[in-house]
Parts: C-alpha cells; structure tokens; sequence
C-alpha cells in the first residue's frame, strides 16, 4: 500500500507486519523510549502479567501475535516506510485481540456491535510532524475494510487543552481521527480527578462494500 503525502508531508510505503518484516519493527522500536521496552505489549495482556514482563517477554508477545495474525491472513499492524527504513507503526485487529481493553471497565464495549480496534501508533522521531500517523491511519481504515471490519474503534487522547509530550500522544490525538471521519460515542473517566478519555468509532464497508 502506498500513502501519498501533501507538501511538507513524507511520503510513505505503507506494508502489513509479517514474520519476514519483525526486524524491520524491531529496528524502529530500538530507537528507544517505551517501545523499545513496551514492544506494543501493552494492550495485548492483562495487567499484572505486562507489569511483570521484561523487553524480551513484550518482544515474543508481538512475535507470537504475528503468527497467530499471519495464520488467520492479516496482520496484528501496519508498518510505515520511507527511503528503505521503518518509519512507523500503527497496531489494529479485532477487540478480542486486545487483553487489556477485553478486560478494562473504562474501555468497556460501547454495545454488542463487533469492532476492529486501532490502538497505538509509533513514530520514528526523526519523521515527527511531517503526516506520518495520518498515513498510518488512512491505510488502517483500508486494511481494516479489506479484511472484513465494519466499524472501527479507537481511544485516543485529547489535546484541545495544550501541548502534550510525544510519549503520551501513543493512541494517537482526538483531533487526528476527527479528521480520518471518527466521531466521539463516549466520553469517560477512571475517576473525578482523571482527564477524560474519549471513545471513537468510524463505520466502514466491508470487503467488497464502500468505504464511507
């Protein structure tokens, strides 16, 4: 898949993570931060067990992902390239994919409607600012359609108050999947104290249907 870029913006290849592409991952990942720890672990298992892990655990839940991913014919997230490296990273499937979110009384399923969710997004800071997650985003709802979702869901962060660090922004910003057509369904909070946590859903075709 390919994602065209708009002046100023980078113009990326877009490819699903098999086995054969893990180093490709791998490689963004070692760039540091918490991928290079998390692995994108974290929504995958419960929490006792991801606060238990080491780098290598998280490492060999994402491996084990993509075989399982791969023996179903999709993938457990999407890979950005640009000028031969990875770039990005953008991770999706279907909601039963995700441990945490099965088990988080927070995300709690809006209703009974399967849903494929998109959960977190990695940028090369190299690349930063310059359309990357958007292009990770188009080519999600696409892949997502193509293998047979019809509504997608996300939990991204909300910056409309300000500026937040880069580290926070991993599920991606409200803003981001206002414009790629998501709208909020829910708005919740952990506690009176905790900054709300929006809910956003998208409908889209199925694999032979249109993408709205």
């Amino acid at each position: 898949m390919k994602a065209g870029a708009a002046a100023g913006r980078l113009a990326v290849r877009v490819e699903p993570l098999t086995p054969e592409r893990s180093p490709d991952v791998a490689t963004l990942f070692e760039e540091g931060g918490d991928p290079k720890w998390c692995w994108c672990a974290w929504f995958r298992v419960a929490g006792r067990d991801f606060s238990n892990a080491t780098a290598a655990d998280n490492r060999r839940t994402l491996e084990q992902a993509t075989g399982d991913a791969a023996a179903e014919g999709r993938a457990p997230g999407l890979i950005a390239y640009a000028d031969g490296r990875a770039v990005g990273w953008v991770s999706l499937g279907p909601r039963s994919d995700f441990g945490r979110i099965e088990r988080s009384r927070l995300l709690a399923p809006i209703d009974d409607r399967p849903v494929w969710s998109i959960v977190c997004f990695v940028v090369s800071r190299t690349v930063r600012g310059r359309g990357v997650a958007e292009a990770l985003l188009g080519a999600a709802i696409t892949y997502a359609r193509h293998h047979g979702a019809t509504l997608l869901e996300a939990y991204p962060v909300d910056t409309s108050g300000g500026r937040i660090p880069s580290a926070s922004a991993f599920r991606g910003t409200l803003s981001m999947f206002e414009r790629a057509g998501f709208g909020v369904v829910a708005v919740r909070r952990a506690n009176r104290a905790s900054p709300p946590r929006p809910i956003v859903r998208r409908a889209v075709g199925g694999p032979d249907g249109p993408n709205p």
